[in-house]
Order: structure tokens, then C-alpha cells, then sequence
């Protein structure tokens, strides 16, 4: 990599991510900031206050308690060694009785099962640290070269862009990183998406149809839509599209969007399931969301709901995928890490993503929902999901806007 673009990928310092989020809290009173470099989607809801305690998992099922938050810089909670029985059922490498230690923006409940099996599949502990990806990310900042982690797998792309940038990460083996379509992984193959998440205009089957959607997100400031619309501002995947609205089409297009949804007398919410909530209750005819929490309450009803996902397709704005993802750190066990890694990407893994957490599968021969539109066909917005790291000038345009 020449200076020059050396250079230009290292424009999220340190210290200019721990300032974000240290503007994000003063700006919303929260501790910590969920939707700094965002993290909420993994949990039914967005909000999230407290510290919460997470659990270091190994191949044998022993548990330890750690806690995120506050003492999140402790040194992760050390576990049992996993059984020597352990069946193996990808090889396991030669990893035998070593130790794996996970930084995980992802939330324990959906996550901890794939953990599980890769130390059976492998005979190794695997020492987890949960905690929202704006956390761990300030954690790694924080520690450098001399962090115990392995692995950071995040909910976000900013959050891996931002590790990247300090040069944190080592580059992913070339077999890895060619399993997944070069846009939903960083250009110098510091890190590689693992599932993808689209965002969608959930709308009213009752009040719209699919020809009343407008052929951009950004027609949505028409007055025709005045009061009929619902956003989550605080929520971390809206704050990536704001960022990512702001990299593809400039600052000033970024602000007029929200001004002029803010005069529309957009309805706001705290999360993406209110959202889709109030959709299907008909309290307003369409809102901005990721694309599986329509899918994740439509399989806890069990049946039909009159509300269905828009999914712009023709590289709109409107048609970002986001995507959670991995690296693996420099100073860490890099040969077991990149197996981590490549598990994530196996079959197995990646159909877990598809049925269990509703989000696209990266890898081709896995199939997501049947009701999505299939990625491939998905036009994306030109732009390095690694630039969503730039979430300081889009807090202050929310700010500024009166929006947060």
C-alpha cells in the first residue's frame, strides 16, 4: 500500500472515535453509546443502558462470568479446558488445547452457539467478551498491540473500519476473503463480512403497495408522505445509513434529506421493532428498518402480518447492506483466529445466519430467506464499508439538524 492511501485509510484515530462517542453520550445521556459505530441489531430492540453480564464460553460448556461496560477493560474471565473428547467435525487443525479469545459486538443469545461449535469442531476454549461494538472497539483502540484478543467480530463495518485504519488487524488469508463478494469486505483484506442486513422500507400492505414505494429514499421528503413515516435516529444501523448517505452523495445532500423528513413530521421511535410494530398496527404506513425484524416477527406470530419489507435493489441510497464481520488482530493467535474466521464462512455457519438471525448469507450455494430479494440481484451504493467509521460528523449533523 502506498503512503498516500496509507494515509487516507487511517483517517479514524483513536482518538477521534473515543470523541465520537464521547459526544454521543453527552448528546443522549447514554452509557454506553450503543449507536457509536453501531451495534443494537442483534438484540430485539436497540436501547441498552446498563452493563450487561456475558458469559466466556469453552468446547466443554464451562462458563465464566465477565461484564461488559465500565470494567470492560478487565482481562477477559478464563474457562476450563474444553473435553478431550471432543468430536471434531471440520478438523481440527492441529489447534488442540489452545485458547481463542473473541471480542464480540454481537450479542451472546444469537452468537454463542456457532462459538460453541467451533471449539468442539476444534478442541479449543474460546473466551468470549460481549459487549456492544462501539465498546470493543474503543476497548481494542484502547489496548493496542497489547490487547488479549484474537478475533473482533462486530456487529458493524464501521467499527471494523476503525480497527483496520489504526492498523490493528492482520490481513485475512486470501482463501477467506475470496468466499465473499469484495464489496462486503475491506478493500486491503483487513476484515471480511460474515452476514449481511439490508435496509428496507417496511411498509402497510393495508395502506401501500409495492408501486407507492418511491424510486429513492430520498423521494420520501415529498409532502405526500407528511406524518405518515417512522425512524429510529438513535439506532446505529440508521446512523450508518445517514453516514453512508453522507459518503456517496456529500454532506449537504446528507442534511437536506433529514431536514426535509424532519418537516415531513416523521414519527420518531427507539428501535427498529417499535417500528415495524406500529407498521403492522397501521399507526403509520411505512418506516425505516433493517430488513429481518419484519422476518423475525412474522416467524414468532406464525402466520401472515400485513406488513412487508421494500428493498431498494438499483444502488439507491436507499440500497445499503451493512454487514457484521471479523478481523483478526495482529498481536494475537493469527493461524487460529483465520480459522475462526473461515468457520464463520463454512456452510454450516453461514446457514445459522440464514435461518436463526434472518440476515443474508455472504457465501454463494446458501440461501437466504425465500421472501428476500437475492443479493446478487441487490445494486449496493458505491462506497468502502469501512468509511461508515466515520460516525463524528454524522452525530453532529443529527445534532445539529435537532434530530438527537
Amino acid at each position: 500500500m502506498d503512503l498516500e492511501r496509507q494515509m487516507n485509510r487511517r483517517v479514524m484515530s483513536r482518538r477521534r472515535l473515543l470523541r465520537a462517542m464521547a459526544g454521543g453520550v453527552a448528546a443522549m445521556g447514554v452509557l454506553p453509546l450503543l449507536a457509536a459505530c453501531g451495534d443494537d441489531d442483534d438484540e430485539d430492540d436497540d436501547a441498552g443502558t446498563t452493563p450487561a453480564a456475558s458469559t466466556a464460553t469453552t468446547a466443554s460448556g464451562a462458563q465464566a462470568t465477565s461484564t461488559t461496560g465500565e470494567s470492560a477493560a478487565a482481562t477477559p474471565t478464563t474457562a476450563a479446558s474444553p473435553a478431550g473428547d471432543a468430536s471434531p467435525t471440520t478438523g481440527t487443525g492441529g489447534f488442540e488445547g489452545e485458547t481463542l479469545v473473541v471480542y464480540s459486538g454481537r450479542s451472546e443469545e444469537l452468537v454463542q452457539p456457532i462459538l460453541d461449535q467451533f471449539g468442539e469442531a476444534f478442541g479449543v476454549t474460546v473466551e468470549v467478551r460481549y459487549g456492544d461494538s462501539a465498546e470493543m472497539a474503543a476497548l481494542l483502540l484502547e489496548e493496542g498491540d497489547g490487547s488479549p484478543a484474537d478475533v473482533f467480530f462486530s456487529q458493524d463495518a464501521g467499527a471494523l473500519g476503525a480497527i483496520g485504519q489504526e492498523g490493528l488487524f492482520a490481513a485475512l488469508p486470501e482463501d477467506v476473503l475470496g468466499r465473499v463478494d469484495s464489496r462486503f469486505s475491506d478493500p486491503e483484506g483487513m476484515w471480511v463480512g460474515v452476514s449481511g442486513r439490508a435496509r428496507a422500507v417496511v411498509y402497510n400492505t393495508e395502506a401501500l403497495s409495492e408501486a407507492d414505494i418511491p424510486a429513492s429514499i430520498l423521494d420520501f421528503t415529498d409532502e405526500e408522505w407528511s406524518g405518515r413515516l417512522g425512524w429510529a435516529p438513535t439506532n446505529a444501523s440508521f446512523q450508518a445509513f445517514v453516514t453512508a448517505l453522507r459518503v456517496e452523495r456529500g454532506d449537504d445532500a446528507a442534511r437536506d434529506w433529514l431536514e426535509g423528513m424532519v418537516a415531513n413530521d416523521i414519527t420518531v421511535y427507539e428501535g427498529n421493532s417499535p417500528i415495524v410494530q406500529a407498521v403492522i398496527d397501521g399507526e403509520i404506513d411505512a418506516g425505516f428498518v433493517n430488513h429481518y425484524y419484519l422476518l423475525r416477527m412474522r416467524a414468532e406470530a406464525g402466520e401472515d402480518l400485513p406488513a412487508e419489507n421494500f428493498i431498494y435493489s438499483d444502488g439507491d441510497p436507499g440500497a445499503l447492506i451493512n454487514v457484521a464481520g471479523a478481523g483478526v488482530l495482529a498481536s494475537g493467535s493469527q493461524e487460529l483466529a483465520n480459522a475462526f474466521v473461515g468457520y464463520l464462512l463454512d456452510t454450516e455457519a453461514q446457514q445459522y445466519f440464514a435461518n436463526e438471525t434472518f440476515e443474508y448469507p455472504l457465501i454463494e450455494g446458501v440461501e437466504g430467506d425465500p421472501g428476500l430479494v437475492p443479493l446478487e440481484e441487490i445494486e449496493t451504493p458505491d462506497i468502502d464499508l469501512s468509511d461508515l467509521a466515520d460516525l463524528e460528523g454524522t452525530l453532529e449533523m443529527l445534532r445539529d439538524v435537532g434530530i438527537l
